[in-house]
């Protein structure tokens, strides 16, 4: 289990979250709503220890993790793979190289050693075919478009056979084709491989066709949490006026 327990962060006088208490479990989607600036991107950058709390405890399989060093979270990522908004790939390297990198890094964890080139190589190509671009193993990132890209960035984020994947904003840019193609990643990822997913989104089609359970940041605090039909039928104002995209209501935006 991930869990955030009364967790606050402000930077200088903003308050960002103010005490948010969630928790996701094993094989479970996860999907983080609210408007921009409510704090979504913020809470998951919290558990690879880009951002500390600065009230509150994160909980990972029941170790704390809020107040570790920067070398104390080096297994903690490990575990937990960030796919960032943007891919993030480095350019002067292939597809296939930008996926092997973290296999000549780190020992693989079920092998408990490091790969020689040949099965790093080899492990790299099944995990770019698992993601359906094997075929762009020899591509540079910065010849193809955004969804190819993320695809690969997803690819790059399994090769370490993480326990949990944080997603931000997977499908913001990309056009409706490619956008369900990740959504049907993750979903795979949940599904048939037990991988915890924390997936922050604004993509209304995303969050309501594959997330188990939704919770909606407002005012830095979670303001509903629950599974997508339970949102749908929620009498909240505010849930009510996010999920329909409603101009008139009484939800404040920055």
């Amino acid at each position: 289990m991930l869990q955030f327990v009364d967790v606050k962060k402000s930077f200088g006088q903003r308050v960002i979250l103010d005490g948010v208490s969630l928790s996701a479990t094993q094989g479970e989607i996860l999907y983080v709503i609210g408007t921009s600036g409510a704090g979504k991107s913020v809470l998951i950058k919290h558990v690879v220890g880009l951002i500390q709390p600065d009230f509150g405890h994160i909980f990972l399989d029941g170790q704390e993790i809020s107040y570790l060093s920067e070398q104390q979270y080096f297994p903690i990522r490990k575990q937990c793979a960030l796919v960032f908004q943007h891919a993030t790939l480095f350019d002067a390297m292939t597809c296939l190289d930008n996926v092997m990198l973290p296999l000549r890094k780190h020992a693989d964890p079920n092998a408990g050693a490091f790969l020689n080139p040949k099965q790093a190589k080899a492990r790299a190509l099944e995990l770019l075919d698992r993601v359906e671009m094997a075929d762009f193993a020899s591509k540079y990132p910065n010849t193809l478009g955004d969804g190819l890209r993320k695809r690969v960035a997803v690819a790059r984020a399994l090769a370490l056979r993480p326990k949990y994947v944080l997603f931000d904003e997977p499908t913001t840019g990309l056009d409706p084709v490619n956008a369900r193609r990740i959504d049907l990643l993750i979903a795979d990822l949940a599904k048939q491989h037990g991988v915890t997913c924390i997936v922050v989104s604004h993509d209304l089609r995303s969050i309501f066709t594959i997330a188990h359970r939704i919770a909606m940041l407002y005012k830095g605090k979670v303001n509903a949490l629950g599974t997508p039909d339970e949102l749908k039928r929620s009498t909240d104002p505010i849930v009510n006026q996010f999920i329909h995209g409603l101009s008139d209501g009484p939800l404040e935006t920055t």
